[in-house]
């Protein structure tokens, strides 16, 4: 079945073929013809299954009648991040090309007066973040009892960045009667209970089962032994040994991710990074070099799990097991979209053993190990803290004689030693000439080779 039969426009479709689509996915075969009918949608479908055009396409065609007014947009999509927000208003001004309808993006990084000039000229569609559009609705630069379309894409992304409060404080300036889209990859109990706060009988789609990962990414398991030196080594290996068009390597840590770009640079890598300390306009550039294939390697924090629009990316690099099992699914999902073939490698060292056990529990079944090219040759080549040694001393070879050391010569007479420095004893003073022990052996003066004091030695009685 092709997009003639999900009833969009004629100047839709012809957008479309233009953009070369001819079959649509399962959940914009689901979820198009229920949004143009006006029903509530809760759409469960994993990253990288078409979910932003099953929710642009049909707005365009329901927003092309009316008009807007000065700060009350017409229609309002929530995003989670800035990339993902960039990314739905670049697909608005793609299909809605032969349209003559008005967006604003309003997302952190932008000058806000830039942004409230195009509110007040009025927008059909408003793409927000929940933070930055709740500061333009605290300004009054912003009204929502004129939206007739809410869609909250990645609700569960909301929920682990700690937006759903905004969320519920922005469906309740809403109109009751208005037309609500949800869509999630996973839907813990908050989402649930979210949706079923808003949303009036809505049309649930799953077109996968919840945090399952596609069938098209080949996933691997890399076990190295050490910690982020050794993890390093092991993926400057792989980057050498695998067919890589251009990769996606995930940190936990923005400190990591900065280490990791560094290291992979001197290596002589062609890198770039993508944290949330970074400034907008640096964020969208180095975006757009890794989209035009100026950069093949891209070491990002979770800010870009989701919301990147890129649809060959060859392989993702987990350089460390995320700490939520979910942004497991959303880091490989960069890979293997739109029913490409693609290949995923997570590095984990012993001390992330509880997150992998976290990991296999969510996803329900193992993954398959992959030993890593010359790992073992270099196991032996880099020593560890437990396997350093200190050298033991060959027993049948004895010691090296220490020829700094002033030996005293037979026939010189040793001198003698300041009286100053010579500890005063009480009873006697030690005589001039030196003392014969019980056995006629000759006393050898303080700071003499065998290094024994004088006054320590039992002196010869004297005849009475």
């Amino acid at each position: 079945m092709g997009f003639d039969f999900l009833g969009l426009s004629d100047d839709l479709l012809d957008v479309v073929k233009k953009s070369g689509y001819t079959t649509p996915t399962p959940i914009q075969a689901k979820a198009i013809p229920s949004i143009l009918q006006g029903r509530d949608i809760l759409g469960i479908a994993q990253t990288g299954t078409g979910k932003t055009a099953s929710f642009t396409l049909p707005m365009i065609d329901i927003l092309s009648q009316g008009r807007a007014r000065a700060r009350m947009p017409r229609s309002l999509i929530l995003e989670p991040t800035r990339e993902l927000a960039t990314q739905v208003s670049e697909s608005f001004e793609t299909y809605g090309e032969k349209s003559k309808l008005t967006m604003a993006l309003l997302i952190g990084g932008v000058a806000f007066k830039d942004q409230e000039m195009k509110l007040d000229r009025g927008v059909d569609v408003l793409i927000a973040t929940p933070g930055r559009l709740m500061d333009h609705m605290q300004r009054g630069k912003v009204m929502l009892n004129g939206v007739e379309i809410l869609v909250v894409d990645e609700a569960d992304r909301m929920l682990d960045m700690g937006f759903i409060p905004d969320v519920e404080k922005i469906c309740k300036a809403m109109p009751q009667k208005i037309q609500s889209l949800f869509f999630s990859a996973t839907m813990p109990r908050e989402i649930k209970r979210l949706t079923d706060q808003f949303l009036k009988d809505p049309k649930e789609i799953e077109v996968s089962a919840p945090a399952s990962t596609a069938q098209t990414i080949t996933q691997r398991l890399c076990k190295v032994k050490g910690g982020e030196k050794e993890k390093r080594v092991a993926l400057r290996q792989l980057l050498n040994t695998e067919d890589i068009k251009n990769a996606i390597i995930f940190c936990n840590r923005k400190s990591v991710v900065k280490v990791l770009a560094k290291s992979l640079k001197v290596h002589g890598y062609s890198v770039g990074e993508l944290h949330g300390d970074m400034a907008q306009s640096i964020r969208t550039e180095t975006l757009g070099k890794f989209k035009n294939d100026e950069i093949q390697l891209l070491v990002a924090s979770d800010v870009a799990a989701r919301g990147l629009d890129i649809p060959d990316v060859s392989h993702v690099f987990n350089f460390e097991i995320p700490n939520n099992p979910e942004d497991y699914v959303h880091r490989i999902g960069r890979t293997g979209r739109a029913g490409r073939e693609g290949k995923s490698f997570t590095l984990t060292s012993p001390s992330e053993k509880k997150y992998l056990g976290f990991l296999i529990k969510f996803l329900g079944k193992e993954i398959e190990l992959h030993e890593v090219p010359g790992q073992e040759a270099r196991k032996k080549e880099i020593p560890t803290q437990e396997n350093k040694k200190r050298p033991q001393p060959n027993k049948e070879t004895p010691p090296k004689e220490n020829k700094n050391r002033v030996q005293p010569k037979k026939d010189q007479p040793q001198p003698k030693k300041d009286q100053k420095d010579r500890e005063p004893r009480k009873e006697s003073t030690p005589d001039k000439t030196p003392s014969r022990n019980p056995h006629g052996q000759k006393q050898v003066a303080f700071g003499q080779s065998d290094q024994v004091p004088a006054f320590l030695l039992r002196n010869e009685p004297k005849e009475k």
